[in-house]
């Protein structure tokens, strides 16, 4: 049988610990970007919360600034439905009923689940995500909410529980999701109510998490579905490959093949202010910092990727040149 997976590890505890350090102090000045405004409950965020953390495969964790600050997990919470559902019905059913090629486009696009034709988009944007809720276990959509919400919190090793303020928050300002799941009807591209199927999207992105729940949850699709702490087999390391495969393509939505470009890692963001990166074989690391760039991605966040890739020496497609000159 062949291991695919990344070679080589993270450098020392203490370099790690530096770095973090370093990349804390380096961005805590920065102060681009706005906060998200659309979701009422986000607008209210502090814009100088910056907290980050990497966790390593064996489980270490390296934190420095606001690590253990609550904020929901919005679209965040897209990669990790993705690899629960791939696992509930087969990667192949999976990218046939959800599709996986990036749109070029906004998240919350309702052109790019026209332009397909066929209703199809990827995981990591709201169409594919709402579509991909809809596919989750169950015959009700307590039953659906009850793997949902146990998924995740397996992947962060403890109980995670809704934001009850910023759930009813985006309830009352869902119409535009709630306009993609009855587009996604008309196109039978959606496998459960729409109404209730978009309720549950919502639901899960009001989960509340933490920079350090989140870089556990990352190093879990590092570690070959492995959760570092608990040492729980979450999904499988074939899916994990998948999983991390639209992220490079599609997690950070128009603005992918910049982030690609500048980290060579698959990575998701999310309104809150929240990223994940995945060095696959090394670790994971999450950021927390409201202020977003026009495409809706953290600045901070962005930043802290591109600096610890490089300094860490996570960039997959870095290489040595050997032999002879």
């Amino acid at each position: 049988m062949t291991d695919w997976v990344s070679t080589g590890h993270l450098p020392t505890a203490a370099v790690v610990q530096q770095l973090v350090d370093e990349a804390h102090r380096r961005f805590t000045p920065v102060e681009e970007g706005e906060l998200a405004s659309y979701i009422p409950a986000l607008a209210t965020a502090s814009p100088s919360h910056f907290g980050l953390c990497v966790a390593a495969t064996g489980g270490q964790l390296f934190e420095a600034g606001e690590a253990a600050q609550p904020f929901s997990i919005q679209s965040l919470s897209k990669p990790f439905l993705f690899a629960l559902i791939c696992q509930a019905i087969g990667e192949d059913e999976a990218r046939e009923k959800l599709g996986v090629n990036s749109t070029g486009l906004p998240f919350n696009s309702v052109l790019a689940v026209e332009r397909s034709g066929e209703g199809l988009s990827n995981p990591m944007v709201n169409a594919g995500a709402i579509a991909a809720t809809s596919l989750a276990p169950g015959e009700t959509a307590e039953a659906k909410w009850a793997f949902i919400q146990e998924g995740f919190s397996r992947f962060a090793g403890r109980p995670l529980a809704i934001d009850r303020a910023v759930y009813a928050s985006e309830l009352a300002t869902n119409r535009r999701n709630a306009g993609i799941a009855s587009l996604l009807s008309e196109q039978e591209r959606i496998w459960f109510d729409p109404v209730a199927a978009t309720n549950l999207y919502t639901r899960q992105c009001a989960l509340s998490v933490t920079a350090r729940d989140l870089s556990l949850m990352a190093a879990t699709l590092a570690n070959g579905g492995r959760q570092p702490c608990t040492g729980e087999q979450v999904i499988g390391a074939v899916i994990c490959q998948h999983v991390l495969a639209v992220m490079v393509t599609a997690g950070l939505y128009e603005t992918s093949g910049d982030w690609l470009y500048a980290t060579g890692l698959p990575g998701k963001s999310g309104v809150s202010g929240g990223m994940i990166t995945v060095a696959p074989g090394k670790g994971g690391l999450a950021t927390f910092s409201p202020p977003l760039d026009e495409a809706g991605n953290s600045v901070r966040g962005q930043l802290t990727a591109r600096f610890l890739s490089e300094r860490l020496g996570l960039n997959l497609f870095a290489s040595r040149s050997e032999g002879k000159a």
